[in-house]
């Protein structure tokens, strides 16, 4: 127990010490600093393996994402194990089992540590997501990329967002702004159905429109000229769907928001490039570019980049 010293306590003390001066100190109260997953997993992996320990860990609701390097392969477990300690709110641990690919832009995963489920939900910006990782394509990664195009969004605009997903843009566009409408498209059916879960869930009936289908028909048929924005955020292939998102386009134009995977120092002014021929071959012509920027390196000397084009 803390107390006081009692006064003859202090004279006794006082008599006992030749020179002094006394002081009143408060000390911070110390914190254990919660251990990471790479401390965890040090207390098991081989000393030479260590450096081998995943670095990123992407995070989709209570889902943790790693890439385990072929080194630590007969340690994938632990690697979950040490994740799964280190992060209480996570309850699978996934390990990337494949790239990503097809048309859906899925990949495989393996199930190295928890529940044996890919199915959550995830919050960005205020709104959730429901969706499955494995039926779906959706990436945490692009959460500010997210946030940065649906500012830019202005009252009674009609967007189209040509590879919607599950709604990331979508949804966060409408919840934004009180009069839009967003005309949200996607081929995969599963994709879709968690939009249309999405779009109840956060409140956005009537404002988001999900719509399954191929851009190029779904254009043709239903949004040829309604939209003053589009989002074309399929960087493998973009490019061969400008024509369509200039056909979506109003005629006196309006807004691309065009991603493109590119290589090296030039990156931007190569995407640039991209875009200005694709819209020649459309028969648009690019007003300004409002920005040009690199969302992410997906790779060494590989990177996600955006353009944002107004067109005429």
């Amino acid at each position: 127990m803390i107390h006081e010293p009692l006064p003859n306590q202090v004279k006794e003390f006082c008599k006992s010490l030749v020179d002094f001066e006394t002081a009143v100190q408060k000390f911070a109260v110390q914190t254990r600093r919660p251990k990471t997953a790479l401390e965890y997993a040090v207390e098991s992996l081989p000393p030479h393996l260590v450096s081998f320990f995943p670095r990123s860990i992407d995070f989709v609701g209570e889902i943790a994402i790693v890439e385990v390097p072929s080194e630590l392969n007969e340690y994938r477990n632990l690697v979950g194990e040490a994740v799964l300690k280190a992060h209480k709110n996570v309850r699978t641990v996934l390990a990337k089992s494949s790239a990503v690919e097809g048309v859906c832009r899925l990949r495989q995963y393996e199930v190295i540590a928890g529940q044996h489920k890919t199915e959550t939900v995830h919050r960005e910006h205020g709104c959730k997501f429901f969706l499955d990782i494995e039926k779906v394509y959706f990436s945490p990664r692009l959460s500010q990329e997210h946030f940065r195009v649906a500012s830019q969004v202005k009252e009674k605009e009609t967007v189209v967002d040509m590879f919607a997903g599950v709604g990331p843009f979508s949804i966060l566009i409408a919840k934004m702004r009180r009069d839009v409408k967003v005309y949200a498209v996607d081929v995969n059916p599963d994709a879709v159905r968690y939009l249309e879960k999405n779009v109840i869930a956060n409140g956005v009936i009537g404002k988001v429109v999900p719509i399954i289908g191929d851009i190029r028909k779904v254009v043709k048929e239903r949004l040829r000229g309604t939209a003053d924005r589009v989002i074309m955020n399929l960087p493998e292939t973009a490019v061969e769907y400008v024509d369509v998102a200039c056909e979506s386009l109003k005629s006196e134009g309006g807004v691309l928001h065009y991603y493109e995977f590119t290589k090296g120092s030039d990156a931007l002014s190569s995407a640039e490039k991209h875009l200005l021929e694709a819209l020649e071959g459309a028969g648009r012509s690019v007003h300004k570019f409002s920005a040009a920027r690199i969302v992410r390196e997906v790779a060494p000397f590989r990177y996600q980049v955006v353009i944002d084009a107004v067109v005429r």
